[in-house]
């Protein structure tokens, strides 16, 4: 235990943690001696929410606690081992789907499971499909027998479709969604199911509220999967080039990950039920633009690499959320700009790969 409150005393995210304990402000006062269970404790939302979590948790004498769901709990033990060695954290492995129900009475159930990585086939579309709409059947059932007050979905922006050359941010009100009958949307045609499978079990006892996701960076972020912003990190930490395997013209917006945990905090605590908030940032930059300004925070830079060409007269494609709903009823607020957000990012994984040992 000595080690791991060392591990705690020294984390290089103490600034982004007293950011986070601080704007969310009263909000954590709902959650003394509340009992949580969050999927996806693992993952990149899921280590973000049990960061701070744990630091409020500390510093406020919550007497809180959380069982996280993973689905490879040695795995976790080695990516982060002061969160799954931490006297407040029990985990318990098992598979979104299937998992046991964990014994008593829990007040907060967070389902942020997701599978970082693209199905590339028949096969593996069809488990994604079906993780995403049974284990959130799974996790409503299990929220509604633990007796669970409030149901957080961590859903996703692309249930909207492809947004309009003419749309520059996309809002709740927005009717679109994606094509049902491409195979490679199966990930965002099952987040729609979801969000239906919420509205089937909210009644007046369970209160869930949907966070649809857009882009992000920060500590945590994989650098190995299809997060633009990670990969080319990992490749400028690899040293270069920075590969853009497209044309480069695609918009997408950045929000921190410090930001992104006081906004699935808000909406979990505030969140009205069964209310869409979308979750981002509204300053839209494009994947060339990304990849330059991650090439700049290295000495030297790396030389970006950009794939493919750009159609004549062609509108970019948009990724970018209209977050209206979230500030005005929620007060929520980005605090942390894009350039700010990939120094810091850069900079954790720079310590952290100074603080691995060479085998």
């Amino acid at each position: 235990m000595e080690d791991v409150v060392s591990t705690m005393t020294a984390n290089p995210l103490a600034r982004d943690l007293d950011h986070v304990l601080a704007r969310a402000g009263r909000l954590w006062e709902e959650l003394r001696g509340a009992r949580l269970f969050i999927t996806g404790g693992s993952g990149f939302f899921g280590c973000w929410l049990l960061e701070t979590f744990l630091h409020a948790n500390e510093e406020l004498e919550l007497g809180a606690s959380v069982v996280v769901l993973t689905r490879n709990a040695s795995a976790f033990g080695k990516k982060a081992p002061h969160l799954a060695a931490h006297r407040d954290v029990t985990l318990q492995q098992g598979d979104v789907r299937s998992f046991e129900f964990a014994d008593g009475v829990f007040s907060h159930v967070i389902h942020a499971a997701v599978d970082a990585r693209p199905p590339r086939d028949r096969r593996e579309r069809l488990v994604v499909f079906d993780t995403i709409v049974e284990g959130t059947r799974r996790a409503l059932e299990f929220a509604r027998r633990a007796r669970a007050r409030r149901f957080l979905l961590a859903s996703t922006g692309a249930v909207y479709g492809r947004q309009p050359a003419d749309l520059t941010h996309v809002p709740e009100e927005y009717a679109g969604g994606p094509d049902c009958l491409n195979a490679a949307l199966a990930g965002a045609e099952a987040k729609r199911a979801a969000e239906m499978m919420c509205a089937v079990y909210a009644d007046a006892d369970l209160v869930p509220a949907i966070a649809r996701c857009f882009s992000f960076v920060g500590p945590y972020l994989p650098l190995d999967a299809h997060f633009a912003a990670g990969n080319f990190i990992g490749d400028a930490l690899a040293g270069g080039p920075i590969r853009v395997h497209g044309d480069g013209t695609p918009e997408r917006s950045y929000l921190y990950a410090a930001d992104l945990a006081i906004w699935l905090w808000t909406i979990l605590l505030r969140g009205q039920s069964m209310r869409s908030y979308n979750v981002g940032s509204e300053a839209a930059i494009s994947i060339a633009a990304l990849a330059q300004a991650v090439a700049e925070r290295f000495t030297p830079a790396p030389a970006v690499q950009i794939a493919g060409r750009s159609a004549a007269g062609a509108a970019p494609e948009r990724y970018v959320p209209q977050t209206a709903r979230a500030r005005t009823e929620l007060g929520l607020a980005m605090t942390v700009d894009v350039d700010e957000a990939l120094t810091r990012t850069v900079d954790w994984y720079r310590g952290r790969a100074a603080a691995t040992p060479c085998p």
